[in-house]
């Protein structure tokens, strides 16, 4: 079945991929390794659910059958969901099959056997644009596209799992912040905000637009006033809200990169001469002490 492949441990992620084939016009074909994962994929639009089982419960030791069986069937390109796991799968898929990989694109085409995408790289300082042809593996972040539904027959596989790899003991990871990823609208403070104490005042207006609270790298980093689960960047979290308001956000273009997908971008400083006006829906060039308790009473009147 030759056609666009998708694969990630996340559901959300591997919803929005078989999107992204979908736009295309090209055949979708969601891949999994459990039964209850092929239970949820049949509900998000793809032509086919593939389930290959085998008798590990580790994706990562089916690197090798999923190779395989893309060869097999002759795929067009397989598009993998960068997540840890993600990006493990795709490495093992590429070198097994020796076959072009693009990691972590930022924006991607496939049409007519040929692949065009976009990096972001040097800190985001330069975006660097490839074209593939052939089969290859592309990793992409969550958040690009748009997820779509639609019922699917699953189809289950028998295959052979690597048996080398094998599970000692698993621990809970421990986050602190909110996920931004998931919110409608951030409120973001940056090193303007003269002490911690301050927080509060973007706190409140948050909370009255029933925002989550973001922040730039060098608050939770370097001043460790909140933890790194709310650092928006190139090396944090990409998010795409309805509404972004930055409080004393240079806008450096590292920063930028988190945020660009926002759909509506307010920016708040008092250096006219910011970086992220040139990026902003709308500016206010001011005391952010003064303007943004003024905002905060006048948006609960």
């Amino acid at each position: 079945m030759s056609g666009i492949y998708v694969y990630s441990d996340r559901l959300e992620i591997a919803a929005e991929l078989i999107g992204f084939a979908k736009s295309g016009g090209q055949a979708a074909y969601a891949l999994c390794f459990s039964q209850a994962e092929a239970d949820q994929l049949a509900s998000r639009g793809a032509d086919k659910v593939i389930y290959l089982k085998g008798d590990s419960p580790l994706p990562e030791n089916y690197g090798k059958a999923l190779a395989d069986y893309l060869k097999e069937q002759d795929a067009e390109l397989l598009v993998v969901g960068a997540t840890a796991r993600g990006r493990d799968m795709a490495a093992r898929v590429a070198g097994y099959l020796d076959c072009g990989m693009v990691s972590d694109v930022a924006a991607l085409d496939y049409s007519n056997g040929q692949l065009n995408t976009e990096r972001i790289i040097y800190g985001g300082a330069v975006v660097q644009s490839e074209t593939i042809s052939g089969f290859c593996v592309v990793t992409v972040a969550g958040g690009k596209f748009s997820p779509v539904s639609g019922q699917a027959e699953i189809k289950t596989v028998a295959v052979q799992a690597d048996p080398r790899v094998t599970l000692v003991e698993t621990a809970p990871i421990t986050k602190e912040g909110v996920d931004l990823k998931q919110a409608a609208s951030v409120v973001c403070v940056g090193l303007g905000l003269e002490k911690e104490a301050d927080l509060k005042m973007a706190r409140d207006l948050a909370d009255v637009l029933n925002a989550e609270l973001g922040c730039t790298r060098g608050i939770s980093e370097e001043r460790h006033w909140l933890p790194v689960e709310q650092y928006i960047g190139i090396s944090g979290a990409v998010i795409k809200p309805q509404l972004y308001i930055s409080m004393g956000v240079s806008g450096q273009i590292q920063h930028i990169f988190g945020v660009r997908d926002a759909q509506f971008i307010v920016a708040i400083d008092s250096n006219e001469k910011a970086p992220i006006f040139k990026f902003a829906d709308y500016g206010i060039v001011g005391d952010m002490y003064e303007i943004i308790p003024l905002l905060t009473e006048t948006l609960k009147a």
